[in-house]
């Protein structure tokens, strides 16, 4: 893990978040203390990503099937709350 000063990280705050999108971990130093780390957000995934890779994998049966047990308990109609 890279150590950097808080001036440093103060002074050059765009180019250390350059090097933690990049995946670099950095460890904040004042006064010889250590004060903080600093690691890249963790990767959020849509759900459109995360299902991409399934096209042409699943057959017809296995995607029908996949997405009846998608919908659970939930139906294709739409009730009002209030009525």
């Amino acid at each position: 893990m890279q150590v950097i000063s808080a001036s440093d990280l103060a002074r050059n705050t765009s180019a250390v978040l350059e090097r933690i999108l990049t995946g670099e971990t950095l460890s904040v130093m004042r006064n010889h203390t250590e004060v903080a780390h600093i690691v890249p957000a963790r990767r959020r995934m849509t759900a459109a990503q995360a299902v991409a890779g399934l096209a042409g994998k699943l057959t017809p049966a296995q995607g029908n099937s996949w997405l009846k047990d998608s919908h659970g308990e939930f139906d294709e109609e739409v009730k009002d709350p209030w009525g």
